[in-house]
């Protein structure tokens, strides 16, 4: 693969991964060296990927490898506002703008608490947006077992969000109807 071939298949990719890596490490200075160490090992390879079917699926396979290696070694994650940024853009009023955003904080609490591999299909389905197809080959999983861990993923964070909000409130199941 020559430059020209690697800046058209491979570099259109990046704001994608820099999501991606972004929201495993909850830290972009970080995130964008994950993602720079993936292009160096990418460009590193560049005679064999002229092999590889999906250039993208393969770099976000990497870029997932390599997160999840830096969170093994730090254990420490600060949680981001991603989720909180997201509501305060829709037009609510001021008090459902405070408990939409109490609640995506609660969610991305539960969320960040799954295993690694509900938290990854989670974020590949929900946020990227990806197909099943896709996340098959980011993850190396079987389309089936992403179904059932995805549905896991959203059952689990469902019921302990309506158990933290369980006081008899009506407008918690509405919340999360609407998130879910």
């Amino acid at each position: 693969m020559v430059a020209s071939d690697f800046k058209t298949r491979v570099l259109p990719v990046s704001k994608k991964l820099l999501r991606f890596a972004t929201h495993f490490l909850k830290n972009e200075d970080e995130a964008r060296d994950v993602v720079q160490d993936v292009f160096l090992k990418l460009w590193q390879k560049r005679n064999e990927l002229a092999h590889v079917e999906n250039i993208e699926a393969f770099a976000m396979r990497m870029t997932r490898n390599r997160c999840l290696d830096l969170l093994r070694a730090n254990k420490v994650v600060p949680i981001d506002a991603e989720t909180d940024r997201k509501m305060k853009e829709e037009s609510v009023d001021v008090h459902s703008q405070i408990e939409l955003s109490e609640s995506a904080g609660q969610i991305k609490k539960l969320i960040d608490q799954l295993p690694d591999l509900q938290r990854t299909v989670m974020y590949l389905r929900d946020i990227e947006q990806l197909s099943y197809d896709e996340i098959a080959e980011a993850t190396e999983l079987k389309v089936n077992a992403i179904r059932v861990n995805l549905s896991r993923a959203r059952k689990k964070v469902r019921d302990e969000f309506l158990k933290m909000n369980s006081n008899g409130n009506t407008r918690s199941k509405t919340i999360a109807a609407t998130l879910f």
